[in-house]
């Protein structure tokens, strides 16, 4: 008989926490204090929930997280801060990892705490466990099938092709891939489902 297999966890199985969602929800509006319960759902069922809790002092923001984990009760601080854009256009928030201390925009959720995935030994994401002859097949699959996304950004409205003179780099980037995906023969996808 065989064994049953021990898959270890990935970072795609984590719940998380971003900053993006938090702006999204209006969070990070630094007016006052702001809180709320963030809550994850698959097809439809509620299964876990978090209590957030922003804190802005003036010269500090942080938020307080409330759950449990295990059926016992955790409460901490993590602390957020705004960096100048390289654009020059307004700020960018990152979390301060509470055990690694990086900056980060993702908090991730693996054993008990919401940390940078850093601060998790072994953590791997899910491309990483898969053998070499299906991230070939992978690869070999998108570059010969392009989504409908490609097409729609390459022939939006405004698109910009040319700038200055020169090619845009996303230009070339979305020719090069619909040039790849026009090289390859009528019915390699059907071949490649076959394999």
């Amino acid at each position: 008989m065989g064994r049953c297999a021990t898959y270890p966890k990935t970072i795609d199985d984590c719940l998380t926490i971003s900053i993006t969602k938090l702006k999204e929800w209006g969070y990070l509006n630094f007016v006052d204090t702001k809180s709320g319960t963030i809550t994850w759902s698959k097809n439809g069922h509620k299964h876990s929930s978090v209590g957030i809790e922003m804190i802005n002092n003036g010269f500090n923001a942080f938020i307080v997280l409330d759950y449990k984990s295990n059926g016992e009760p955790i409460n901490y601080k993590i602390k957020i801060i705004s960096k100048p854009s390289n654009l020059s256009k307004g700020e960018i928030f990152y979390f301060v990892c509470p055990k690694t201390k990086k900056y980060c925009r993702k908090l991730y959720l693996h054993g008990s705490y919401f940390l940078h995935r850093d601060a998790f030994k072994g953590l791997m994401y899910s491309k990483q466990l898969e053998s070499k002859k299906n991230r070939e097949l992978h690869k070999l699959f998108d570059a010969c099938y392009l989504s409908d996304e490609v097409y729609e950004e390459r022939y939006k409205k405004y698109f910009k092709t040319h700038y200055n003179g020169k090619e845009t780099k996303r230009y070339k980037k979305l020719n090069d891939k619909i040039k790849i995906a026009d090289s390859f023969p009528s019915g390699t996808i059907e071949s490649l489902l076959m394999i």
